[in-house]
């Protein structure tokens, strides 16, 4: 793993061999493997498909990990709506079982492995790897302090590897290409090949597989151009939670340097495209929200800053913000980025910060009279 360079797939990047080599060997305690398959960022759906249409090739993944770390018990942790994923995924569980691949004394190795997989109640805060970890052992989930970390002190406080769905899914065709191979696709630092979710204003929306590196304007002849009438004028390299980039950006290479070379980051690659006739005020307006109602209120930053950004912005899009508010969103920011008690918090300012630094004049034009009210008065209760 760590001669292949695979980086993990949940959008941090970090990469997967060094992160399995932090589990201490010899120290007497159970090992185990966590799959993060609590797939909710906004745009994202690439586990998901992943899940549904190779269940096994997971499975395989969770195997040979586990074998790696000396874990003995695994989980796959699904998010609660995922009910067709999860039931494919069940059901190829048991036919590892039924095929020896699982359970005791696998092919006769010597080796024992049980997999679970555990549906969630659909939380976006399951998703950060510490608060799914408490959701697992039947709390509620919220994140945790950190040190320590998963690494020793992990489920049931125990040393833990916590991997997203496509990064293991990933590992049995290493083993069978070779690191070589995996790295014939994708850049010297980004090595392999990455689901790409296209959706938005393109012709034909879904998933693509590339290698990493691609730039937007490839992706976008791949899924047939921009749909007739409509020109790029904004979107997301990695989910809502990255930073907006614009037609400017149609070139940058789509890999983990590439992208935060540009001032964003690659996130989980759901790639949402928006037009010319599509408001960044009024879409970041609608994240907003999204985060507002998934902020698990742990920490007074997210949980409140989340809450007064969302006023704010229906004050703006019903025509009855000032300049002063523009000021307040930036302040509100800076109070929420850095100061949460996890990344997701932080997330919920990228599209704030950055439609304010490339589309500001949107902004003035609803405070200033230029563009009609997209919010009615009975929208706005509240929003004072």
């Amino acid at each position: 793993m760590k001669d292949s360079g695979l980086r993990g797939r949940g959008g941090a990047g970090f990469p997967t061999g060094l992160k399995w080599g932090f589990i201490p060997q010899g120290d007497g305690k159970p090992h185990y493997l966590v799959v993060n398959a609590d797939e909710g960022e906004p745009g994202t759906c690439k586990d998901l498909p992943l899940m549904t249409h190779d269940p096994h090739s997971l499975v395989e993944g969770v195997i040979i990990a586990s074998y790696a770390i000396r874990a003995n018990r695994a989980y796959i942790y699904i998010r609660g709506e995922a009910v067709h994923a999860a039931r494919r995924l069940r059901n190829a569980v048991n036919e590892a079982y039924a095929k020896g691949y699982l359970g005791r004394d696998i092919l006769g190795s010597g080796f024992d492995l049980d997999l679970v997989v555990h549906s969630g109640a659909g939380a976006y805060i399951c998703g950060e790897e510490t608060a799914l970890l408490d959701s697992l052992e039947g709390f509620r989930g919220q994140p945790r302090l950190r040190p320590p970390f998963p690494a020793t002190h992990g489920l049931y406080a125990s040393p833990t590897v916590v991997n997203n769905v496509g990064t293991i899914a990933s590992v049995p065709y290493i083993v069978l290409g070779g690191a070589d191979w995996w790295k014939s696709m994708g850049t010297e630092k980004s090595a392999g090949p990455m689901i790409y979710s296209l959706s938005g204003r393109i012709a034909n929306p879904g998933q693509y597989e590339c290698g990493l590196g691609i730039t937007l304007r490839e992706l976008i002849e791949l899924a047939g151009g921009m749909q007739p009438g409509h020109n790029l004028k904004f979107w997301t390299p990695g989910g809502s939670s990255t930073p907006l980039l614009t037609a400017e950006h149609l070139d940058v290479p789509l890999d983990f340097e590439g992208v935060a070379a540009a001032g964003s980051i690659l996130g989980t690659t759901a790639t949402q495209i928006f037009s010319d006739q599509d408001c960044p005020v009024y879409a970041t307006y609608r994240w907003l929200e999204f985060y507002h109602h998934e902020s698990c209120g742990k920490c007074t930053p997210c949980r409140e800053g989340n809450y007064w950004m969302v006023r704010v912005y229906r004050r703006i899009l019903a025509g009855q913000g000032t300049q002063d508010d523009l000021d307040t969103l930036l302040d509100t920011c800076d109070n929420i980025l850095g100061r949460s008690f996890c990344g997701l918090g932080d997330g919920a300012t990228s599209p704030v910060t950055s439609s304010l630094k490339y589309f500001k004049q949107d902004y003035l034009d609803y405070i200033e009279g230029r563009t009609a009210p997209k919010l009615s008065d009975k929208q706005l209760v509240g929003a004072h």
